[in-house]
């Protein structure tokens, strides 16, 4: 069984700007390297994984470089301008020349339009995503941010989305609603698969505890199956609420009551079958 951490950062501080919470400043304001990484998934057993952006276009130039260089980075989730449709094509033609490109991501909660995703042009650039064979990884953390996933999902039944950080459960609060109906929404989109890591919005708050996510994991295995369901450490912010071996512990654990064959779709299968790798 091949073991896929589907979800990781890597970053150097005097290369790029970076804006993090101030709860998280003082631990992240530091380079997080491929190097570092690795000591962290040979602990765990794990094989490869998918480098996913933070920031723009410059940055997925160079992760692409980084996955040349390093055999168990299998592919990289970039950055496209999608709010411009022809940027859009002339990046998707570009980008794979430079290393094995799998899928884009847009920081939607940057913007101030919860819509942003339905958009024209970026609904346009999303086509071109889905006749390319390549995923869009979305992050929302607002109801209407979720929303408007659910809505281009609807929209593009081409186009594979890959819904980050259990669709953002508000896990400081150990809330549930609006969340819960909203992924049951979003799993009966065959075309939604959905990330077990957690989001940076939630770990500023919220100390890992396997006990505690039990019953958000839960719901997601509900409504998606192990089939549509990939493991993920968000290394390095899951830092700030635990460390990557006792998260990827964790996430092992709460699928423990599933079969072996389950349990390789889920920690490594759907991201190998989803993200092309």
């Amino acid at each position: 069984m091949s073991a896929i951490d589907s979800h990781h950062h890597v970053w150097w501080i005097r290369k790029h700007a970076y804006h993090w919470p101030p709860q998280g400043r003082e631990l992240l304001n530091r380079d997080f390297t491929p190097d570092d990484l690795k000591v962290e998934l040979d602990a765990c057993g794990i094989d490869g994984s998918v480098l996913v952006q933070v920031l723009q276009l410059d940055e997925t130039r160079e992760f692409l470089e980084l996955q040349r260089r390093h055999d168990f980075i299998r592919g990289v989730v970039g950055w496209v301008p999608l709010a411009d449709p022809k940027a859009t094509a002339q990046a998707l033609e570009e980008l794979p020349s430079r290393g094995k490109l799998v899928g884009v991501r847009h920081l939607v909660f940057n913007e101030p339009d919860p819509n942003w995703l339905v958009q024209p042009a970026v609904l346009e650039s999303l086509k071109l995503l889905a006749k390319a064979g390549f995923a869009f990884d979305s992050i929302p953390v607002t109801p209407p941010q979720f929303d408007a996933m659910l809505e281009a999902a609807r929209r593009l039944p081409d186009l594979n989305i890959v819904l980050n950080h259990l669709g953002g459960p508000p896990l400081p609060t150990l809330g549930w609603e609006p969340w819960a109906s909203q992924i049951k929404a979003a799993g009966e989109l065959k075309n939604v698969t959905v990330k077990l890591s957690i989001g940076l919005h939630a770990v500023v708050g919220w100390r890992w505890s396997t006990e505690q996510a039990k019953r958000y994991v839960d719901r997601v295995m509900e409504a998606f199956g192990p089939s549509r369901v990939m493991a993920g450490s968000n290394w390095p912010p899951i830092l700030l609420g635990g460390g990557f071996k006792e998260v990827w512990d964790g996430q092992i654990e709460l699928i423990s009551g599933y079969s072996a064959a389950e349990k390789a779709e889920i920690l490594g299968a759907t991201a190998e079958r989803v993200y092309r790798l």
